[in-house]
């Protein structure tokens, strides 16, 4: 029997939903969290799908991990929270080729894929999504580059450790954008502001149209007087008529 859990990495604790699944089943629910916690505390700060291979005779188990989503990884990567709402004008970080092959390396298993460049392609296009750079630049771009034999070496070694001072760099060039980025979206708030505020003094300097000739103006509505509309008064014309009929 197979159960399937969605725990945080290494800090999985007992719950009305843990207990509801395992409980009935007779397995002994603080082992089970023991070993899962052990088995996913490299996933910390994390949500990471966990399944329990359960002997219903024995009440043995066993305890496989699957990988974290891609976007999460590359969020830990990046020491981010969420990413960008707006990906194609909104930066939230500058990773490193080697911080993605790193995550290209957790995720290839499960990832149907004919070699490893198209795992590290894959994971540049959830860069893409996010709203992350790579090496400063945006990861659509470093595809074509790579398609070109930019970082081959990198890849097939499967490096993953980034020099520090590269790393200072990275971290430093995307201090810079992030300071211009929220200049310009204060620029546009202000102008969007303004837009606003000139459209309701337009709105509220515009003449209120007048009444059209021959018509009643409406009676000025007074607190506790009911409102009756003013009786139309019947046409000359229209009296004589009657008048010659009788």
């Amino acid at each position: 029997m197979q159960i399937q859990l969605l725990v945080d990495g290494g800090d999985m604790k007992p719950g009305p939903s843990i207990g509801q699944k395992l409980g009935p089943l007779g397995i002994n629910i603080g082992k089970v969290i023991q070993e899962v916690n052990s088995s996913t505390s490299s996933f910390k700060d994390m949500k990471v799908p966990v399944i329990l291979d359960i002997d219903s005779k024995t009440k043995n188990f066993t305890v496989k991990v699957m990988t974290p989503p891609t976007s999460q990884l590359l969020k830990k990567e990046a020491g981010i929270e969420k990413g960008s709402g707006i990906h194609k004008k909104l930066k939230v970080g500058n990773l490193a080729i080697e911080q993605v092959i790193s995550v290209a390396k957790i995720k290839k298993e499960g990832m149907l894929a004919n070699d490893f460049k198209s795992v590290v392609k894959s994971v540049l296009g959830t860069c893409q999504s996010l709203g992350i750079l790579i090496e400063g630049i945006e990861a659509k771009e470093l595809i074509g580059s790579i398609n070109k034999g930019k970082y081959l070496s990198e890849i097939k070694d499967e490096k993953t450790t980034v020099d520090e001072k590269k790393k200072q760099k990275l971290i430093a060039e995307f201090e810079a954008l992030r300071k211009k980025q929220e200049e310009q979206l204060k620029k546009e708030e202000e102008a969007k502001a303004a837009e606003e505020a000139a459209k309701a003094a337009a709105a509220a300097a515009a003449p209120t149209a007048a009444p059209a000739p021959g018509a009643v103006a409406a009676p000025t509505a007074v607190p506790g007087v009911p409102t009756t509309a003013p009786t139309a008064t019947p046409a000359k014309g229209k009296e004589v008529a009657k008048e010659k009929a009788k």
